[in-house]
């Protein structure tokens, strides 16, 4: 039996870092098909895309791009099925990593909670900058949601998510592990593949986990001391550009209502059981909304 393991340079925010967080491997069996997995030795979910520049004596079937979401561990991936007598498959390959989905299916009118209590009056507030997102440099072509806050409000999350990272005042460990230079924020991956930034948001309680799965209006935090906003950053990484790609959400403003918001605006908050469901499972919805 042969076995390869390949490392590669990770993708992470836009720099090139050499790391070994995945390993890509794979075995030939008994009659010659080859087996592919990969190891995920970070945390939290990446993202893998594999292509192969190179296919002798098989074929690769997958839908393209092939793009796999991989938990922390191992992941089975696929098998390259022996086609010819004469010998097993040869190949060569070639991959990357992201850390969201770098082809997300986006629904840009997916209603999006306003994440404070239901029955709160909030005001949308213009956001400037944002400053801190990555090292001193803003990031080209950002896009940011803000609403109005005073210290300690609770803050729901606005849509389902897993979380990916919870930073408090000070960052710590490796910075080749981070989703950002925020600090005061909490991360959650979405089920789309896109991930979201709740900046101004802490975890007081310590009730938050990495991996841990958020239903849309289940408590996050509470807005951080010191801050006079809740500040929502939407993004994701692409095949074709080095650019993150922003996202401007479409809330629920009122029942049956969604659109995006404006300092115009006042809101009263409203968390529909309807729309908190949306992607919930059967279990969920009888845990979470008693359906």
């Amino acid at each position: 039996m042969r076995k390869a393991v390949f490392l590669f340079l990770f993708l992470f925010q836009m720099v090139l870092v050499r790391a070994q967080l995945v390993q890509v491997e794979y075995n030939y069996n008994n009659v010659g098909d080859c087996i592919f997995g990969a190891h995920n030795q970070s945390k939290t979910p990446l993202y893998l895309h594999m292509w192969f520049t190179n296919l002798e004596y098989t074929s690769f079937r997958e839908e393209l791009p092939y793009i796999k979401k991989l938990d922390p561990g191992y992941n089975s991936l696929f098998t390259l099925a022996r086609e010819s007598e004469e010998g097993a498959p040869q190949f060569i390959f070639e991959i990357k990593s992201f850390r969201s989905d770098p082809a997300p299916e986006v629904n840009l009118n997916f209603p999006y909670l306003v994440p404070f209590s239901p029955g709160t009056e909030i005001k949308p507030v213009d956001i400037n900058n944002v400053a801190g997102f990555w090292g001193p440099e803003e990031p080209k072509g950002w896009k940011a949601t803000g609403f109005l806050a005073k210290q300690g409000m609770p803050v729901f999350a606005a849509r389902q998510g897993q979380i990916v990272e919870i930073t408090g005042a000070s960052r710590t460990g490796n910075s080749q592990t981070w989703y950002n230079t925020l600090t005061n924020a909490i991360t959650l991956l979405q089920p789309d593949g896109t991930l979201i930034i709740y900046k101004n948001v802490v975890d007081k309680s310590n009730h938050l986990k990495l991996n841990q799965k958020i239903q849309a209006g289940e408590l996050l935090g509470e807005v951080a001391a010191g801050a006079n906003e809740l500040v929502l950053v939407i993004y994701h990484y692409s095949l074709t550009s080095t650019t993150l790609q922003f996202i401007i959400p479409s809330f629920l403003t009122e029942p049956g209502k969604t659109e995006i918001v404006n300092s115009a605006q006042t809101i009263k908050v409203v968390h529909p059981d309807e729309v908190r469901g949306i992607e919930m499972t059967r279990k969920e919805q009888r845990q979470y909304l008693k359906k």
